[in-house]
């Protein structure tokens, strides 16, 4: 068994999602490992990762606007230290995940079609977003 381990750094615009797939399948090409699996890792409170569609645009659009009518900065957060959207920020990382599994077949991320790996930024400024890749197999 292999196990292969490595980081990079994502600099994010501010809210929203930033296709992350490249880097990642580079990182799992790298390991040499054929078949196993990649866990990928963010290492923040206030950022999660999610696997969506890759193919339409709308579909990010549409998620970032239910998010926000979900998780409202507008809310009374008792938690505010570095702005309004600090608290709603941590909300929405809860309710997606900071990290992802994803198989490797053949050497390459077993995503399906329409599928990609997404870093969301949930904070309001730009951040630089830790993303820790685990890869392990044969």
């Amino acid at each position: 068994m292999t196990v292969h381990q490595d980081a990079f750094e994502v600099r994010t615009r501010g809210k929203g999602l930033t296709n992350v797939t490249a880097q990642v399948a580079g990182i799992v090409r790298s390991s040499a490992v054929i078949t196993g699996v990649c866990t990928v890792f963010v290492q923040h409170t206030s950022a999660s990762l999610v696997i969506q569609e890759n193919a339409d645009p709308a579909v990010l659009r549409d998620l970032e606007r239910y998010f926000a009518e979900l998780v409202p900065e507008s809310r009374r957060w008792e938690h505010a230290d570095e702005g309004p959207d600090d608290m709603p920020a941590h909300a929405r990382a809860v309710l997606t995940k900071t990290s992802e599994t994803i198989p490797v077949i053949a050497g390459a991320l077993g995503l399906g079609t329409w599928q990609g790996l997404y870093l969301w930024e949930h904070r309001a400024r730009p951040h630089g977003r830790r993303l820790v890749v685990t890869v392990q197999g044969e």
